[in-house]
């Protein structure tokens, strides 16, 4: 399965962080959180002193970080200028700012041009919002997950009250996403969508367990001729 591509899109609390490692781990694969990557840049940006509203002024920065992203789904990374921002870039200030900074086109061309140089020849999961639309739209198999916004705001608060997160409610998670998704979904460049040819796959009434298996399945029926012979049509420069 060397050059196979998995992408994973969806929005928010649909399942995608965790479905993504639980598959790339089954089948041996690398694995990509590209989320992380837009949460370590507007981490630096916020500790930069800069106002993620100010479009032109993280344009005109967006060049400056070194941002490396560990694909090992067992332990992914995420390095700023060499500090480990992993925690970070979990809190309610990165949260709260990150679909600004995401918004920016020169952000995502900076961030879309790394992701794709880790993607190389394949043999990769890749999660996002934009990875079967802009990313990878060539890859093997793309699947947009979705969920009800209940279910949604469960997983995301009960994810933030196990990682000791500061307590909130999850009718306050509910607000939070619904703004996030309008942002996402109607920004100029690359808006989160359903790509053409993805799968959508509703995990509102599945669990983990349950989404790896489906996912895994759908590897099998769709990706396994493809995987032997790499994403048709498009070659990606690992670095």
């Amino acid at each position: 399965m060397a050059g196979l591509v998995v992408a994973m899109d969806g929005p928010s609390g649909s399942g995608k962080s965790s479905a993504s490692r639980g598959v790339a781990k089954a089948l041996g694969l690398r694995y990509l959180d590209t989320g992380a990557m837009y949460r370590a840049m507007t981490w630096w940006v916020l500790e930069q002193g800069v106002d993620p509203a100010d479009t032109d002024a993280v344009a005109a920065r967006a060049v400056e970080p070194e941002i490396v992203s560990g694909t090992d789904p067992d332990a992914p990374s995420i390095h700023v200028d060499g500090v480990d921002v992993a925690g970070p870039i979990r809190g309610a200030r990165v949260t709260g700012a990150v679909s600004q900074v995401a918004a920016v086109p020169e952000v995502r061309a900076r961030l879309v041009a790394l992701q794709r140089q880790i993607i190389g020849d394949g043999g990769i999961v890749v999660e996002g919002r934009d990875i079967g639309t802009v990313v990878a739209p060539d890859a093997t198999l793309k699947i947009y997950l979705t969920a009800s916004a209940e279910a949604r705001a469960q997983r995301r608060h009960a994810e933030l009250a196990g990682g000791g997160a500061e307590a909130t409610t999850v009718e306050a998670q509910q607000a939070e996403l619904a703004r996030r998704d309008k942002i996402d979904s109607t920004r100029k460049t690359d808006p989160l969508s359903l790509a053409d040819g993805a799968i959508e796959l509703d995990t509102t009434a599945l669990d983990l367990e349950q989404v790896i298996a489906e996912v895994l399945r759908l590897v099998e029926e769709r990706g396994g001729s493809a995987a032997r012979s790499g994403p048709a049509g498009h070659h990606y420069e690992r670095a």
